[in-house]
């Protein structure tokens, strides 16, 4: 019960690492708050979560501030207080410069580095207020190094890295810690949806396992038990930190 007594609010939290981190957040005691953007998955999402402990679910979207406002607000709401705020929402966009669009880019960059900032924003007042807190931000290894055909994901993970490191110094007097997971190739319903957006899936994926020098992809749960440690006593002294969750990929 790594986190009894704990609160914490996960965004895009109703699939994929956001919902494995969820269910072992609950499962280590705490009560968790997770968030998304569509109804329907947020719903299903609960009613799972629910059998493990007490979850929340709050509809919207990190990239507009009045949502990701409420997301804050709503969980200190129900809860009382806000422990553990972990960055998750995201999105990916495989597309070199010159065939990305500008909205494509605007989108990707709202989600993944505007949100983060705004749920941060807003959270860290509570945590200040309380005397301390964790955020936990959810980069990638394309937030360390380059990755080929998507310099916009790129470029909008490597803000998120250098990002919660700045933000970690700011408010490491304030008994806030702020790190982020960098994971490589996950299983998830995203992945899914890119390997199947692919001229060749077979192919698409074969490539992808020949990369990992571990042979093979990362599990959800593999992600969540990371993110559990940053967000736990266990890495009392840990901030400013990028965790690789990646097979070796940034080793090479």
């Amino acid at each position: 019960m790594r986190l009894k007594g704990k609160v914490a609010l996960i965004t895009g939290g109703t699939e994929g690492m956001g919902f494995a981190t969820a269910a072992l957040f609950l499962r280590e005691g705490a009560r968790v708050t997770v968030s998304g953007r569509s109804e329907g998955k947020g719903r299903d999402a609960l009613a799972e979560l629910s059998r493990l402990g007490d979850a929340h679910f709050v509809r919207g979207d990190v990239a507009v501030p009045a949502d990701a406002s409420r997301m804050v607000e709503e969980t200190v709401s129900r809860f009382g207080r806000i422990d553990v705020l972990f960055n998750n929402a995201g999105v990916y966009i495989e597309k070199s410069a010159e065939d990305m669009s500008e909205e494509e880019w605007d989108r990707l960059m709202d989600v993944n580095v505007k949100g983060t900032f705004l749920v941060s924003k807003y959270a860290l007042q509570h945590m200040r207020r309380q005397g301390g807190g964790v955020i936990v931000n959810n980069s990638s290894d394309a937030g360390i190094i380059g990755n080929r055909n998507c310099p916009a994901y790129c470029a909008s993970k490597g803000a998120v890295t250098l990002m919660t490191k700045a933000m970690a110094l700011d408010y490491a007097g304030c008994g806030i810690r702020v790190n982020s997971v960098n994971p490589g190739t996950i299983d998830t319903p995203m992945l899914a949806r890119e390997v199947e957006a692919s001229e060749d899936p077979a192919g698409y994926m074969a490539r992808t396992v020949s990369e990992s020098p571990m042979g093979r992809i990362g599990r959800a749960d593999e992600v969540a038990k990371a993110v559990l440690f940053l967000a736990s006593d266990e890495s009392s002294f840990v901030t400013g930190a990028c965790l690789s969750v990646d097979g070796g990929s940034t080793a090479q």
